[in-house]
C-alpha cells in the first residue's frame, strides 16, 4: 500500500536562491496560487530575517494563501525565530522552519563552535519557535556529510524540545541512495520519539542524485519531501518537485528540452519508427500519458527521422489531405530539406507544397507603437490595421516592453501568439545599429518564423511577429482554397 507523503515546496526560498531566479512580491503571490492550485501540503515562503522584502513576502503569502502549510525559514537565533513567527502571524496553518549544521566541516570552519554548543542551539530554537507555533520543523544542514551518532543526538534534542518534523537535508549533494536510505533507517531506529514525527528529506543535485535520494528517502521511511519546481536551487538545484509527483504547471523559468516530464520534449517524438508506433497507441513509447502532466497531447516533431506517416499527419492537421503520389513525392523534398534545417516549420511544409510560400501580402501593419518600461513595470500602446475596418488599438502590461508589445498585439488580432526562439542581433556597427529579429511563433496551431529589423529593438521584434502574423493569415487562405477544391495531388 502506497504511504501519503507531504509535498513540501520551497521554490519559493531555496529555488529563489538559483541565479537568476529573484522573485518581485507579486510573482511570489502568483507562484504560490500555483503551488496550491497544484494541491502542495507545505510552500515555504521565504526567509524573513533575510531582507525586510523576504520578511514581507512571507507576510503577504501567509495571508493571501489559505489551504497549504506556510512555512518559514529561520536560523537558531532569537531574531530569525521572533522575526518567521511575526511574518506567520496571519497564516491559517503556519510552521517555523529553524535549521542548523550538524557536520564537524561546517561547525569548524563556518559557525566555528562545537557540538554541544550546537545541540543546545537547536533545543533552545525549537522552544523558542513552539512560541509562536506548534508546527515546528527542524533542520539538521549538512546532514549526510555528519557523524550519525551525533546526528542521532541533536534529532532526540531537537524532538525532545518539540520538533513535528525533522529534515535530514543532502545539502551538498554528496550522498548516495544507498547511503540516504542507510542515514533514515539509522536514525528511525535509534533516536527515541523518531516514530512520533515526519522525517523529511532535502537533496540537492551536485551528483544528480537528487531525486534518486529522495525516492530512497521514501523507502527508509520518509514522510516529507521537500523540493523545487523544475529542480531550481542552488548549484546544480534542488530535486524536482514534478519528477516527483509529476506536476502540471511550471514557472517562467523554461528548463531544459530533455527535462523529464515538463522539458518540451519530453513527450516529443521525431524518430519515424517512434511516431508511427505512438499514432497507434502512445503507450508504444510513452510510459505515462501526456495528460496526467499537463500536456494536451504528444509531439511528432518533423525532422531528418520522420516518417511518411508523421509528415501526412502534419498535413492533415494543415488542412491538406495527400494521396499516395503526393505524399512520396513530398516525403522526399521533406527529407531533403531537414537534412539542410534544423527546425521544420509548418511554413516550410506549405513552402514544398505550394512551390513556395514566401510572398504573403503584408495585411497587418503597425501604425503606431508607444512602450514605457522602468522599474515600476512595461507598458505598450499598438495602434494596428488588418483585415478590417479601420484601425485598432491596444494597451498592455508585461514583464518588460518587448513582452508587453507581443501582448496588445495579440490583444488587437483577437488570438492568442506563442512565441519561442527569439533572437536579436546587431547586423550594424555604431551607436544606432540596425536590430534584426528572428523568432518562431505559434498561431492558430500553426508555427511560422517572423523577421524583423530596426534601430529601435522593441519595433524589430514587433515587426517580426507581424510578419509571422501576416504569414499565418495567407496559409489560412492557402488551407481554405485547398478544402474547397478538389485535391489534385492526391486523388
Amino acid at each position: 500500500m502506497t504511504r501519503d507523503v507531504v509535498i513540501f515546496d520551497t521554490t519559493l526560498r531555496d529555488g529563489e536562491q538559483a541565479p537568476g531566479n529573484t522573485m518581485t512580491p507579486e510573482e511570489k503571490i502568483q507562484v504560490a496560487r500555483q503551488l496550491d492550485a497544484l494541491q502542495v501540503d507545505v510552500i515555504e515562503a521565504g526567509f524573513p530575517a533575510a531582507s525586510e522584502g523576504d520578511y514581507h513576502g512571507v507576510q503577504e503569502i501567509a495571508a493571501a494563501v489559505r489551504r497549504p502549510v506556510v512555512a518559514a525559514l529561520a536560523r537558531c537565533t532569537d531574531r530569525d525565530i521572533d522575526l518567521a513567527g511575526e511574518a506567520l502571524r496571519g497564516a491559517a496553518r503556519g510552521r517555523i522552519h529553524v535549521f542548523i549544521a550538524t557536520s564537524d566541516i561546517h561547525l569548524q570552519h563556518k559557525l566555528r563552535i562545537g557540538r554541544e554548543d550546537c545541540l543546545a542551539l537547536a533545543r533552545d530554537a525549537v522552544g523558542r519557535a513552539r512560541r509562536y507555533t506548534d508546527d515546528v520543523e527542524f533542520s539538521a544542514e549538512d546532514a549526510s556529510r555528519s557523524d550519525l551518532d551525533y546526528l542521532c543526538r541533536v534529532v532526540e534534542a531537537a524532538i525532545q524540545a518539540g520538533a513535528t518534523t525533522v529534515n535530514l537535508p543532502d545539502t551538498v549533494g554528496y550522498a548516495l541512495p544507498v547511503e540516504y536510505e542507510h542515514m533514515f533507517r539509522a536514525v528511525r531506529e535509534r533516536v527515541p520519539g523518531a516514530d512520533g514525527v515526519t522525517l523529511s528529506a532535502h537533496c540537492h543535485d551536485d551528483l544528480g542524485l537528487a531525486v534518486a535520494n529522495s525516492l530512497a528517502a521514501i523507502a527508509a521511511g520518509a514522510g516529507q519531501i521537500e523540493c523545487t519546481v523544475n529542480g531550481i536551487g542552488e548549484r546544480a538545484g534542488n530535486a524536482a518537485l514534478e519528477e516527483i509527483v509529476m506536476a502540471r504547471h511550471v514557472t517562467g523559468v523554461f528548463p531544459q528540452p530533455n527535462k523529464a516530464i515538463v522539458g518540451r520534449n519530453a513527450v516529443a517524438h521525431e524518430a519515424g519508427i517512434h511516431q508511427h508506433g505512438v499514432m497507434q497507441n502512445g503507450f508504444t513509447y510513452e510510459i505515462m500519458r501526456p495528460e496526467t502532466v499537463g500536456v494536451p497531447h504528444s509531439t511528432l516533431v518533423l525532422g531528418k527521422h520522420s516518417g511518411r506517416h508523421a509528415l501526412a499527419r502534419r498535413y492533415h492537421e494543415l488542412g491538406y489531405e495527400l494521396g499516395e503520389g503526393a505524399l512520396e513525392r513530398l516525403y522526399h523534398k521533406f527529407t531533403a530539406l531537414a537534412d539542410k534545417k534544423r527546425d521544420i516549420l509548418d511554413e516550410d511544409l506549405l513552402a514544398l507544397l505550394h512551390d513556395g510560400f514566401h510572398d504573403a501580402p503584408e495585411l497587418f501593419q503597425i501604425s503606431h507603437l508607444h512602450v514605457i518600461c522602468g522599474t515600476a513595470g512595461a507598458s505598450a500602446n499598438v495602434h494596428m490595421t488588418g483585415p478590417w475596418a479601420g484601425e485598432r488599438r491596444a494597451a498592455a502590461s508585461g514583464d518588460g516592453p518587448i513582452a508587453a508589445t507581443f501582448a496588445a498585439v495579440s490583444e488587437i488580432v483577437g488570438q492568442p501568439v506563442e512565441v519561442a526562439n527569439l533572437a536579436i542581433q546587431s547586423v550594424t556597427p555604431g551607436r544606432d545599429s540596425l536590430g534584426q529579429v528572428s523568432l518562431q511563433a505559434k498561431v492558430n496551431g500553426k508555427s511560422l518564423s517572423g523577421h524583423g529589423a530596426s534601430t529601435d529593438i522593441v519595433d524589430a521584434c514587433a515587426r517580426a511577429l507581424v510578419n509571422a502574423l501576416n504569414k499565418a493569415h495567407f496559409a489560412d487562405r492557402l488551407e481554405s482554397d485547398s478544402l474547397n477544391s478538389v485535391y489534385l495531388w492526391g486523388v
